[in-house]
């Protein structure tokens, strides 16, 4: 049986390195951002990790899948249809790989980020396949496939 990695933990109150916003995304202000990943997955398709930003207004376009928990302070999100929210400490919010959202910053936001790349429409076939299998030979419905939890 494979020993399973031992648990991890982590503190947003760490220090947070500098995260220079894209110059070409700064539409006002000096928006200075800050970072620190807390976690990264075996695989590298996921992490965690916690971000500020001062005040600013910027777009952000995403790359990979990204789900928000904002800790402190608050932000206007506009989408790409020109819906605006303000979104506060205590709300999520989801940015599918290939969204886009204009950010205002007034004073300051702190989010917690999980973010996780898309994994082939293939390799995500095989991985159900090998799950089937595996509870198939084990002879067990509740049994989780080593490796795939």
């Amino acid at each position: 049986m494979a020993i399973r990695p031992p648990i991890e933990f982590g503190c947003i109150t760490d220090t947070l390195g500098a995260r220079p916003i894209r110059p070409a995304w700064i539409l006002e202000g000096q928006p200075m951002a800050r970072s620190r990943t807390l976690f990264t997955s075996a695989d590298g398709t996921a992490s965690m990790l916690v971000w500020e930003c001062t005040a600013g207004r910027f777009n952000w376009f995403y790359a990979i899948d990204e789900s928000v928990y904002v800790v402190e302070g608050s932000v206007q999100l506009k989408d790409s249809t020109g819906n605006c929210r303000l979104v506060t400490a205590g709300d999520t919010v989801f940015f599918p790989a290939g969204s886009h959202a204009e950010w205002t910053v007034e004073k300051y936001v702190k989010k917690v980020a999980f973010l996780r790349s898309t994994v082939p429409a293939p390799v995500v076939v095989g991985i159900r396949v090998f799950r089937r299998l595996w509870r198939l030979l084990s002879g067990s419905r509740n049994e989780s496939a080593p490796m795939f939890g």
